[in-house]
């Protein structure tokens, strides 16, 4: 007998019958003549398994793994065997392989079978360490300052697989090495505190704005002709979205910012972005019952958004990255709106809120300068880019 297939088959001959020690001889022979074909190694592990060698077993696993990593059946047998140890850090890890590797593989019962028992084993790990976590660090995250809490909660829900990490995705200029901040910390912006204790003189205002007049409210989305199929399609030319300008690319609109003296004047008190052409962007923003803004990113990340809401029934919700959170009536936030975002209104009534444009606070001052005059040299050389919708 030379080879390695006619050793193999002596061997699933003896396993057949229980022998397990031929069995274990025989595939030790077809690996010998055959170092790389990965299916040996994984008989000869099931024959050192049927001998309970684990010790043999372990090796064959190994060797089957660096031939191919990608190995579906040799990371299910050195799952069961380190779990079957009690090693249950070295399970975690190859349960944690058979899951990403199944949902990459066609559906059946009997994967089906086997992924369950994956995500039940990880499952039960992940949540042992989250408890172990929440015990030993709980106190002390709870006692941190806002910015610490919410950086360190969102490593910990990465590292327990129960977050995702989102990056800038610009449509325009990207600004390099700004953290990718989803929701940036209030001790960047001094003046929200002051700009919300003027919510209820905008909210009159803007109240009196669309009871006494038509102020012309503009669907925000408004799609060329032509423009292929895609997420806008159904908010493009619609009201269900709908915007009310007081400054729109730097420019003023005269007659609404005359229409809101307290709310021009609030605002003009917000050391905001200023690139001709470009910034500032200040409108109410009207989301309608039932509406939805689909997940999307913006065009650069040299700016920061700001919300500050107006009125909000419950039901109204907003997610940036991996964080969503609710609008509260006199509250404001600003967040990177080149981060994933999205944002609907499950209730039975329009959801009302002043968005804003400022600086991203991680610019310094002799960047924000040379940022603008960036933009100020393109479009003289007639290279203008588009501006921040």
């Amino acid at each position: 007998m030379t080879s390695a297939r006619e050793w193999n088959d002596r061997g699933v001959a003896a396993l057949n019958t229980g022998r397990a020690a031929e069995a274990t001889a025989a595939f030790a022979q077809a690996t010998a003549l055959d170092p790389d074909a990965g299916p040996l190694w994984l008989n000869l592990a099931k024959a050192h398994r049927l001998a309970a060698n684990d010790a043999g077993e372990h090796a064959a696993l190994t060797r089957a793994l660096a031939i191919d990593q990608l190995d579906f059946m040799a990371q299910v047998r050195k799952a069961e065997l380190h779990q079957r140890r009690g090693e249950d850090a070295d399970a975690h890890q190859h349960w944690s392989a058979v899951v990403q590797l199944g949902a990459q593989m066609p559906p059946g019962p009997a994967l089906e079978a086997v992924i369950a028992r994956a995500r039940e084993f990880v499952s039960r790990r992940t949540q042992s360490l989250a408890d172990a976590v929440e015990a030993e660090l709980g106190p002390a995250i709870a006692d941190a300052d806002s910015l610490t809490r919410r950086r360190i909660s969102a490593a910990v829900d990465h590292a327990l697989g129960r977050r995702s990490l989102y990056i800038n995705q610009c449509a325009g200029l990207h600004y390099p090495f700004l953290p990718a901040d989803e929701y940036f910390d209030r001790a960047h912006f001094p003046w929200l505190a002051a700009l919300e204790a003027e919510v209820p003189a905008i909210r009159s205002e803007w109240e009196i704005l669309i009871r006494e007049r038509d102020p012309g409210f503009v669907p925000y989305v408004s799609l060329a002709p032509g423009t292929p199929e895609n997420p806008w399609s159904a908010l493009s030319d619609s009201f269900d979205w709908s915007a009310l300008y007081l400054w729109k690319y730097g420019e003023p609109q005269h007659a609404i910012l005359e229409a809101c003296p307290r709310t021009r004047a609030a605002l003009e008190a917000v050391p905001g972005m200023s690139i001709p052409g470009r910034g500032p962007t200040v409108f109410f923003s009207l989301l309608k019952p039932g509406a939805r803004i689909p997940p999307h990113t913006g065009v650069s990340n040299i700016r920061t958004i700001g919300h500050l809401a107006l009125s909000i029934p419950p039901g109204c919700g907003f997610r940036v990255g991996g964080e969503t959170r609710e609008w509260r009536e006199g509250e404001g936030w600003l967040f990177d709106d080149t981060i994933e975002h999205e944002a609907w209104n499950d209730s039975d009534r329009p959801r009302a809120i002043l968005i804003f444009d400022v600086w991203n606070p991680y610019l310094t001052a002799p960047e924000r300068d040379l940022v603008s005059r960036y933009f100020a040299t393109a479009d003289a050389a007639g290279h203008g880019v588009a501006a921040f919708d």
